[in-house]
């Protein structure tokens, strides 16, 4: 049989009398006082913004849109039996094309992010259903 060493036992320090272990603080006596003084800072950022506000300087011209963003477009037959023949920018001929999916109740019940396109749509869009994220890229080919 093999035999396995034991380790030496450790010696604990010895504990006198004279000199009684130290006793750690309560931390409830030191809470108080953070909380005293984070109450204090939350006041001073309070105080803050408004002494900001007032020194703020008249606010920058707003921007302008983007004349190419705006560009009529005239859109193809196939689109202008859904939107209308008029040249329109490209946000007016989606709000309008949105318009008509509403109107017409085309929007998926289960899944709301996808169109089922009816015959007028349906040669727009190439495919019987399209997500909401697909119709602006379809839209693009029936426009110039």
């Amino acid at each position: 049989m093999a035999t396995a060493k034991k380790a030496p036992a450790k010696k604990a320090a010895p504990v006198t009398k004279a000199e009684p272990a130290p006793k750690a603080a309560p931390a409830k006596k030191a809470a108080p006082a953070k909380a005293a003084e984070s109450a204090k800072k939350v006041v001073a950022k309070a105080a803050a913004p408004a002494k900001k506000a007032a020194a703020k300087k008249a606010p920058a011209a707003k921007r302008s849109v983007n004349a190419a963003f705006m560009k009529t477009l005239t859109p193809s037959g196939a689109l202008a039996a859904v939107v209308g023949a008029k040249a329109l920018p490209r946000t007016e001929v989606v709000k309008k094309l949105w318009d008509y999916i509403k109107k017409n109740k085309l929007q998926d019940d289960v899944n709301k992010r996808l169109v089922n396109a009816d015959a007028k749509l349906k040669e727009v869009f190439g495919k019987a259903q399209v997500t909401m994220f697909e119709i602006a890229g379809l839209i693009g080919k029936h426009l110039k």
